[in-house]
């Protein structure tokens, strides 16, 4: 492979671009130049010719020293975290934390240690580093400087030292996909009253937890995006899994409207499948549901409910509701729509929202309609003596074409995707197609958008599982038109993203499980170990260490949870019966013969089945 130049290799760096890695073999792999140009592109980096790496790398050096404080800071409770404060030499200037209850801490205690000062723009700039008090309380807090050229703030984040589990002892409980948790009162799709009830039945029967796959929302046109790992965002749930009849304005719809409503729901239930799903029909007629119960004036307490949750939810909402009228008339790719459109900040955009002021609102008022039922099923959860309740599943990424990635293009990278390099089970790796946060522009943003999803997430569940954590450390990305084999390893600020993680998860009372399976490395699992969050154990991954001897249930990993399966496996069917070899074979998913793998298989299989059986 090609070597990189010293100056490319040492910005790649800079930018926490991986230039050689290790592979699932274990063989130590080069990046190739192209793929180092990309990624630092899709950065905002120029290093097409060796003068503009030598701008990008100084610039780089400087950056830090052009801020008076850090975009943002995340510590840890009982670490004295250390803030670094840059002001021209001499200038005066005084420091404290303002918590969010409006106590003011002013004791922090600035450390005696020299640093050159830096040039720029003809100015010497110094640094002073400052450690903030141990004993600050868990919670979003604001950094104040007030110096000679006014006052500077940075967001502080003080984060559980461990999160743990809010529970006694160990906990089971069911894992399911909820569009196929279907009810003779479902429209053809589990929805939201088909959860409540799986989660009392459960509950009953002594679970403590209920893990249901991501309910993201999808486009709100057809066809209906199928896979709840590919959504249009990651913040707001799919309307897909509404019950229509539980709103309270269906009560009280006029005889004629009601009636309409319940043929509706009847049409698409009479033409159910009872080996598939019709995710289109059952979008089509609930929507029209939908717009019959909006008409519906609301009453006035609950009008004021809905008031505080538009206040709560704030532009975001107004963001989604806003592309999923715009999707409605200009098609589901918004890079295709009219150029004024695709900037969500524009005065195009703007008049559209009025314009199209009916269709926003029915989406604005979707989800409110979507939290009161969440936080139904949650409650029926509890009820049941859950002692978790839901786990909410969140997905790595969201598609190009959805309206994360419409609203959120400022702390997206373009020209690259998400996904995994080639491991033991997906030989040819993996493109997801998803764009990812853009490291440096999602830190400017004091990790708002990341933590705004996390809390939404967790208002109504006792958890969430967290698709490849691994993502909050670094992720795969590979160039625009290239394939897995063309991607490298670009590194996030773990210890920001898993803290806000835990400190969300913590202001909810909910547990984090981290999906930790394929290409990870050990000290990744040892850190999220050490954080208290918890990993995942699959059956069949469970093996002896160099080997492929069954490991023991009772030698798994503590602090885990433990599946026989996972959403993205062959079902346990499919290993019993080796159905998944010829599947994987018809899709050119294996590297070896299918007689090999299939020998393996068999193999693997015995192998099981006697543990199995001597447990």
């Amino acid at each position: 492979m090609d070597e990189q130049p010293d100056a490319v290799t040492e910005l790649a760096e800079a930018y926490g671009i991986a230039t050689h890695y290790w592979d699932w073999r274990r063989e130590p792999v080069t990046v190739p130049a192209p793929t180092i140009v990309a990624v630092l592109a899709a950065l905002g980096v120029d290093a097409s010719a060796p003068e503009a790496v030598a701008h990008a790398l100084a610039e780089r050096r400087l950056a830090a020293w052009r801020r008076v404080l850090p975009p943002v800071v995340v510590a840890r409770q009982g670490v004295g975290a250390h803030v670094h404060v840059h002001l021209p030499e001499g200038t005066r200037a005084e420091i404290e934390v303002r918590c969010e209850d409006g106590a003011v801490r002013p004791d922090l205690r600035q450390l005696m240690r020299h640093v050159e000062p830096v040039e720029l723009d003809g100015v010497p700039i110094g640094e002073a580093t400052f450690q903030l008090p141990t004993d600050l309380p868990l919670g979003w807090h604001e950094v104040v400087l007030r110096h000679d050229g006014g006052t500077t703030t940075a967001p502080l984040a003080v984060t559980p030292a461990f999160l743990g589990v809010p529970v006694d002892g160990r906990v089971w409980g069911l894992m399911t996909q909820l569009y196929s948790v279907r009810s003779q009162g479902s429209w053809g799709i589990g929805d939201l009253h088909d959860l409540a009830d799986l989660a009392s039945w459960s509950g009953e029967a002594g679970a403590g937890l209920l893990l249901v796959n991501p309910l993201h929302a999808a486009a709100p046109v057809p066809p209906i995006e199928p896979s709840p790992y590919f959504p249009a965002t990651r913040r707001f749930p799919n309307p897909l899994y509404l019950r229509v009849e539980d709103i309270p304005e269906y009560a009280a719809l006029p005889d004629d409207e009601r009636a309409a409503v319940d043929a509706l729901g009847a049409q698409v239930r009479a033409a159910a499948d009872a080996d598939g799903l019709d995710r289109d029909s059952c979008w089509r007629m609930k929507t029209r549901a939908l717009e019959i119960v909006h008409g519906v004036p609301i009453a006035a307490e609950r009008q004021r409910v809905y008031e505080v949750f538009v206040a709560r939810e704030g532009p975001a909402l107004d963001d989604f509701a806003t592309w999923c009228a715009l999707v409605e008339r200009h098609g589901p790719r918004w890079r295709e729509w009219p150029e004024p459109l695709r900037d969500p900040r524009s005065a195009a955009v703007a008049s559209a929202r009025q314009e199209l002021a009916d269709r926003v609102e029915l989406y604005r008022w979707s989800q409110w309609l979507l939290d009161e039922q969440l936080a139904g099923v949650q409650r029926a959860a509890t009820d049941a003596g859950m002692s978790l309740g839901v786990v909410h599943d969140l997905a790595v990424g969201v598609s190009p074409d959805g309206a994360d990635a419409w609203a959120m293009q400022d702390v997206l990278a373009p020209g690259v995707t998400v996904g995994a390099p080639p491991d033991a089970f997906n030989q040819q790796g993996q493109d997801w197609r998803q764009p990812p946060w853009h490291p440096t522009h999602l830190a400017d943003a004091s990790y708002a958008p990341y933590r705004d999803m996390v809390r939404a997430l967790l208002r109504h569940a006792g958890g969430v599982r967290v698709d490849h954590v691994v993502g909050l450390f670094r992720l795969w990305w590979i160039p625009a038109g290239g394939s897995p084999f063309d991607g490298t390893y670009v590194s996030y600020d773990h210890d920001a993203m898993v803290g806000i993680l835990a400190l969300e998860a913590h202001r909810a009372g909910a547990v984090v499980v981290g999906e930790d399976l394929g290409t990870v490395e050990p000290s990744a699992r040892e850190y999220l170990a050490e954080r208290g969050i918890l990993g995942t154990s699959v059956l069949w991954f469970e093996r002896e260490h160099g080997a492929r001897t069954p490991l023991p249930a009772d030698r798994w990993r503590e602090l885990c949870l433990a599946t026989v399966t996972t959403h993205d496996l062959p079902p346990t069917a499919a290993y019993l019966t080796g159905g998944h070899v010829e599947l994987r074979d018809r899709l050119g998913l294996l590297t070896r013969s299918v007689d090999e793998e299939r020998a393996a298989d068999e193999a693997d299989r015995r192998a099981w089945l006697t543990a199995l059986r001597a447990a």
